[in-house]
């Protein structure tokens, strides 16, 4: 049992995501550990065991974090929209993605490890999130494509979700990465994180790039 008051447990919890998420922007998931995160928070290090017990615990909380963000982005657009076009739709959306390189670095990690070294009640949470993201597209397309079958809708889940695991790598590429598909004469074209999404939102409404 943690001791505390609600509202310091719910601050140190949010220090440790914080810190973590800090060091994630100029550190990888390899370098970080609980070390690290422990000098970034205002209490001692081993309180951080209090709410999380390894690195990737707290990874998926801030993972959990970035779902829950994007959810309400989406909501947003749910809410503040009667009727969409399907270019429209697909615009919102892919801002909606652009503005959170976060979410899209943390979908390019290995998830698997992640989930597997983390205590089940703290998986369910980030599911929940993951799920209700899952929901809200669905309840997008329903409100918005109304002439769109279950099926139809469930094939769109299918194929948007994984494909989401493989935006930030073709749109973070490193200079050391394009030096590298030159000399193998790899043929790439850069395109952005909201290009990437909106054609992708698009093919899979039926409509093609102009």
């Amino acid at each position: 049992m943690i001791k505390g008051t609600p509202e310091l447990i719910a601050e140190r919890r949010e220090a440790i995501i914080n810190a973590c998420e800090k060091l994630y922007q100029t550190m990888s998931f390899r370098e970080i550990t609980l070390k690290e995160i422990g000098n970034e928070v205002p209490f001692s290090r081993p309180t951080i065991y209090n709410y999380f017990q390894t690195r990737e615990e707290i990874f998926l909380a801030l993972f959990q974090r970035e779902y829950e963000r994007w959810n309400r982005d989406l909501a947003a657009i749910t809410e503040q929209n009667e009727t969409l076009s399907n270019r429209a739709l697909a615009d919102r959306i892919a801002k909606s993605l652009e503005k959170r390189p976060q979410l899209l670095k943390l979908l390019a990690m290995n998830n698997y490890d992640m989930e597997a070294a983390s205590r089940e009640e703290l998986l369910i949470a980030f599911k929940t999130a993951y799920g209700r993201s899952m929901d809200t597209v669905r309840a997008m397309l329903r409100k918005f494509r109304p002439d769109m079958k279950d099926a139809e809708i469930q094939s769109f889940i299918y194929v948007f979700f994984p494909f989401m695991f493989g935006i930030y790598p073709y749109a973070a590429v490193t200079e050391k990465q394009q030096n590298a598909m030159r000399a193998a004469n790899v043929d790439f074209t850069y395109r952005s994180v909201y290009e990437i999404v909106n054609a992708c939102i698009l093919r899979l409404l039926g409509e093609t790039e102009t």
